[in-house]
């Protein structure tokens, strides 16, 4: 967002209303509307000055053994009368290869730390069976393990990031992995056990998570003592064939310390650095967030405001990877994010089951909008989790699968996957409620890889349609037209007996004369259009 002077009638409530936007993430103060009652959004998209390259890894998944995020979700087995190919759900299958699925990030996760490779590998009916301590007690039969995730990948076309045991595990388990999955055909013993196994080639491995959250449930480390346990997996991990990047566990939230450690320390050893958020309507204390549905428009507002926090998040790291890395070689891989509810009552609270509503749709719009100003550090994200887990694209219940808004997002912003980042300076109006006040519009554009220039726009306000102008510097368009995402309740969401509540509509509203793109953005919606 661009800074403009503002022209208050009052100072005092002008000073609350910085301080609470400061305080949401935001990182410049968007101008009020001179009519409140009919404020107005305008913008300067600069298709003249080309920003980064998004990476596609950015619209990546997270798929850890919770809940019904693997098995039952991703994973029947192939005696399932649910449809499926060779054991993975076609439904599923289908939907996430719909929208391009690049990446997706496994076996976590708390539960990465505690997962040793070698009981998710051989005949099924021989793998050990063990208890999820991290996610309800429930029992792990292994049946899902390494050659179960390259076939998802292979099926999906997606590139593989697998997480490390750093917690409970030595450096060598970590290097076996490695070897184990890469080693080329009749070359070493693990090669060859693999081949035993039913997969002669070697697979590839584009991400290696060393360890997740090792300043929490991988370890309870201290900053200093993670990053010398990062060299030294990083020192031993070796894949035989291609590039791995070795990604570390990175901070949580606004945890800069752990930043400048981890950069200053293992830095050099290191291909991304992880940064952890997630949204909660109420952030006081983990054991009260808030309800996925029928919430007050208080904690609509909250969301929002807490999830633009990812931009100052996003900001503050970067400028102190900075420091020790100019270049800006090491990627920020925010490989968890998304929203984080009460579970749905009468579910297995380990589950981490929640319904996924329209709010959810605008919080992926902001996210991702936010990951396309940063493109030049923020390489690879995940959002948290792909199936039936968090902020999950699809639900599953049985043989019945339904896409959420937030499935539906991901929809529209597929021409931003490889497409080359164009700034746009958006000066918005605010809105309001309570002590809570965030820029009531968000916006990011794109060229793809077709040369086609798209924008997305997200109005954050519940109750108002929001006028949007932007010239269009360096493009010659003169026609607009596009999907909206947009619904008639804040927790508008898609059900099993009601599949298509919240899906994308066309839309035809957006005009462009003499160089300017004109658009009435309805209330809580994510807009992309194509301009032609």
């Amino acid at each position: 967002m661009s800074h403009r002077t503002i022209q208050p009638k009052s100072a005092r409530p002008l000073r609350r209303l910085i301080l609470s936007v400061l305080l949401a993430g935001a990182t410049t103060v968007p101008a009020f509307a001179q009519d409140d009652a009919n404020p107005a959004a305008t913008a300067t998209l600069r298709a003249d000055t080309p920003g980064a390259v998004i990476h596609r890894d950015v619209f990546g998944q997270f798929a850890e053994h919770l809940g019904h995020g693997i098995y039952g979700g991703i994973w029947v087995g192939k005696g399932s009368k649910i449809p499926n190919d060779g054991g993975y759900r076609s439904d599923v299958i289908a939907a996430l290869k719909a929208v391009n699925v690049p990446m997706v990030r496994w076996p976590g996760g708390c539960f990465a730390d505690e997962y040793h490779w070698r009981d998710g590998i051989g005949a099924t009916k021989a793998r050990p069976t063990k208890v999820n301590t991290n996610w309800g007690g429930v029992n792990e039969d292994n049946s899902f393990g390494t050659h179960e995730y390259m076939g998802l990948m292979e099926r999906l076309g997606a590139s593989t990031y697998v997480s490390a045991n750093v917690g409970s595990a030595e450096p060598a388990e970590t290097a076996q992995w490695v070897e184990y999955m890469t080693a080329a055909k009749g070359t070493t013993v693990l090669a060859k056990e693999r081949e035993r196994n039913g997969h002669a080639a070697p697979w590839s491995i584009q991400y290696l998570g060393i360890g997740n959250e090792l300043w929490g449930c991988g370890g309870n480390m201290r900053a200093e003592f993670a990053a010398d346990m990062t060299n030294r997996y990083a020192q031993f991990a070796k894949a035989a064939n291609g590039k791995m990047l070795k990604i570390a566990s990175g901070p949580n939230e606004s945890n800069y310390e752990w930043t400048d450690a981890m950069m200053r320390i293992a830095g050099k050893n290191i291909d991304g650095l992880a940064l952890h958020y997630y949204t909660r309507p109420r952030d006081k204390k983990w054991s009260d967030k808030g309800a996925a549905l029928g919430f007050p428009e208080r904690e609509w507002a909250t969301t929002m405001s807490h999830t633009l926090q990812m931009e100052t998040f996003i900001t503050k790291h970067s400028a102190i990877m900075d420091k020790y890395d100019p270049a800006k070689r090491v990627m920020l891989a925010v490989d968890e994010w998304g929203t984080w509810y009460d579970p749905t009552p009468g579910t297995n609270p380990g589950f981490l089951e929640q319904q996924n509503s329209l709010r959810d749709a605008v919080v992926a719009g902001l996210n991702i909008n936010i990951f396309a100003h940063h493109a030049d550090r923020v390489k690879m994200a995940a959002i948290a989790q792909m199936v039936n887990v968090l902020q999950a694209m699809l639900l599953t219940d049985g043989a019945k699968m339904v896409k959420t808004p937030t499935y539906w997002v991901y929809d529209l912003y597929k021409p931003w996957q490889g497409a080359t980042s164009l700034p746009i300076e958006l000066t918005s109006p605010w809105y309001h409620k309570d002590e809570v006040a965030v820029p009531a519009v968000s916006a990011s554009a794109v060229r793809d890889t077709a040369g086609q220039v798209h924008v997305a726009l997200v109005n954050l306000d519940p109750n108002r349609a929001m006028p949007v102008t932007v010239s269009l510097a360096g493009l010659q368009a003169t026609q607009a037209s596009g999907r909206i995402i947009t619904g008639t309740a804040m927790d508008a969401h898609n059900s099993f007996d009601a599949p298509n509540v919240v899906t994308p509509q066309p839309f035809t509203g957006a005009q462009v004369t003499g160089g300017t793109l004109t658009v009435t953005l309805p209330a809580k919606s994510v807009l992309v259009l194509d301009l032609r």
